[in-house]
């Protein structure tokens, strides 16, 4: 019996040692007592106008019994409001924060840890990664040690200090679950590859910052997906080799310069990697060019999947922006494409990412029923309305039970139509219809054409 206790404490220590070495979250506590000081609460103050208004009776009952209008309208109102936020010093008296933090602030507080407190210098933002660069006049502040977000995994321990709610310096932990993640807010999330975590994040913990068990910041706490306004289990950060690229880039000059493609993509799903001649659904599906920008310089062409660019995998669409515009432009940058189910390489010299509101003017580009479900008409090059449309075939009818509902549309011009290796060019109802008889029922095939000015390439497998 004593020999069966002694197994069982042998055991228990045995296991907890296990537990300390498996680089489970022992050492939080001393983490923060070493980073916290760093950390900033930031409230962000603005004007805002209010007007009220008073109405004797509804409009109707007014004009029914011809009383005047009793409509009156006070003047607007100033009156001041309060956001809050968190930050941290990472250089030089310098900030990070989110762009939403300060957005439209007239003034910036910053309060340390220890009650220092600071207006702070808006040296410049960033809508399109959320981001603020801050700066403070102060001795001997303290300073956070910037990690590498690269090196994070999918399952590692985080630690977030920040002020939800306006509870100052409050800390939470959790591990990442997700790397490389694209979430659309008022434009964010095109050009930032989210990192998210379960680390309990809630308003007032924007702009903080997301530490490694190392005590490294590795990310930015920026976004909750929640229904409730707050907390439910998904929290998102901007890596930090983003921001730390983002900030230089506004402390040296004021502005961001990303690289830019000119291209319009969509995912390749298994019907439409089976129609372009991949072995597996993987990539950036390139459906349009914007004519005179990078992607058309170099020869990219619409049905193109691009797999690598940079060296780094594309596995997504979503992907190709993440690593496209953390690269600065007129860099000269190579991509691996697969085209016609063949593998080539292309070299880009990338241009830079439009920052008005520059629509994206498509490239000019003639690269590019039966068992569809389609009927066509020949494009009347007589009719003025015609005259400039690209070549191709125009969609008449769409047939009930076709495999291209809810996919092509009356009035949509194709232009191509490829299976695996072969593409076939459509610019007639003979061609259109010769280049379906040669393939069989059940085959997937992608449609290549074009939708009010716009290029569209579908899956569909013929029936």
């Amino acid at each position: 019996m004593k020999s069966f206790l002694n197994i069982i404490i042998i055991s228990f220590f045995a296991i907890c040692i296990n537990a300390q070495a498996s680089g489970l979250p022992q050492n939080i506590a001393n983490l923060v007592e070493d980073s916290a000081s760093a950390v900033v609460n930031i409230t962000s103050r603005k004007e805002v106008s209010s007007q009220n208004s008073f109405r004797s009776m509804p409009p109707e009952l007014e004009r029914f019994f011809g009383i005047p209008r009793g409509y009156e309208e006070s003047p607007q109102q100033k009156r001041k409001a309060e956001a809050y936020g968190s930050g941290f010093i990472f250089d030089n008296n310098y900030i990070l924060t989110n762009f939403h933090v300060v957005d439209g602030a007239s003034e910036v507080i910053v309060s340390l840890v220890d009650r220092r407190e600071y207006v702070a210098e808006i040296i410049g933002v960033d809508a399109l990664s959320d981001l603020a660069v801050l700066k403070i006049d102060g001795d001997k502040l303290p300073k956070v040690k910037v990690g590498d977000s690269d090196s994070l995994r999918v399952g590692d321990w985080v630690v977030a200090i920040g002020s939800p709610f306006s509870f100052d310096f409050s800390v939470t932990a959790g591990i990442v679950s997700a790397k490389g993640r694209s979430i659309q807010n008022n434009n964010i999330g095109n050009y930032v590859p989210f990192l998210q975590t379960d680390v309990a994040i809630n308003p007032g913990n924007s702009g903080g910052p997301l530490f490694d068990l190392k005590g490294n910041v590795i990310g930015i706490n920026s976004q909750i997906y929640s229904r409730s306004g707050g907390y439910q289990g998904l929290a998102f950060a901007i890596p930090i080799n983003v921001a730390i690229d983002v900030a230089e880039q506004i402390i040296d000059s004021g502005s961001v310069a990303r690289g830019y493609l000119g291209v319009r993509v969509g995912e390749v799903d298994n019907d439409l990697a089976e129609a372009l001649g991949m072995e597996k659904p993987y990539g950036a599906l390139i459906s349009d060019l914007e004519e005179g920008e990078s992607g058309d310089n170099a020869g990219l062409l619409p049905g193109d999947v691009i797999v690598d660019f940079d060296g780094k995998e594309i596995k997504f669409s979503s992907d190709l922006p993440h690593v496209v515009g953390q690269i600065r432009p007129n860099t000269e940058s190579e991509a691996t494409i697969i085209r016609d189910g063949e593998e080539i390489t292309l070299t880009f010299r990338l241009g830079e990412l439009p920052t008005s509101n520059k629509p994206f003017i498509p490239a000019k580009n003639d690269g590019n029923p039966d068992m569809l479900g389609l009927q066509v008409e020949d494009i009347d090059r007589d009719n003025p309305q015609m005259a400039n449309l690209t070549d191709g075939v125009v969609v008449t009818r769409v047939l009930s039970g076709s495999p291209a509902i809810g996919k092509i549309q009356r009035g949509d011009i194709i232009s191509h139509i490829q299976h695996k290796k072969y593409k076939y060019k459509i610019d007639t109802v003979e061609s259109f219809s010769s280049t379906i008889d040669k393939l069989e029922s059940g085959s997937n095939v992608a449609v290549f054409g074009k939708r009010n000015g716009s290029r569209f390439i579908v899956p569909i497998r013929l029936n």
